[in-house]
């Protein structure tokens, strides 16, 4: 049984920097695609950032683009989302995500697997 659980939320001032932590359990992720969402209160649950396990190109958003680093440590068996240059608007609780071949990386509808959710929130 698959299991995500995201750490690593918390309130940081605009400008600053978080790293949020998604722990992987439950069985052999190769193959897989991680992806971290984040939904905004009153909003709907928006793609962020995605790598495959396995390795290769990552993808982003362009609300994050430049300032978003997905990574994935495989010792640990754990999915990255380090969060540099924050902005008010990225306000939300962040959901770690995970399947072994979605259609469409960008798209919730396609991921099997989810975490909790981890809240951030970024003052002015």
């Amino acid at each position: 049984q698959v299991q995500l659980v995201e750490s690593g939320g918390g309130l940081v001032q605009a400008g600053g920097s978080l790293r949020l932590s998604c722990a992987a359990s439950g069985r052999t992720f190769s193959g897989y695609a991680m992806a971290w969402f984040r939904q905004a209160p009153g909003k709907e649950r928006e793609f962020v950032a995605a790598v495959y396990w396995s390795g290769g190109p990552t993808y982003y958003a362009d609300s994050v683009k430049g300032r978003f680093t997905i990574s994935r440590d495989y010792a640990k068996n754990r999915v990255y989302l380090q969060m540099n240059s924050l902005k008010p608007e990225d306000t939300a609780v962040y959901y770690c995500a995970a399947d072994q071949a979605p259609r469409v990386l960008t798209m919730r509808a396609a991921y099997t697997h989810w975490g909790q959710g981890t809240q951030v929130t970024v003052s002015s």
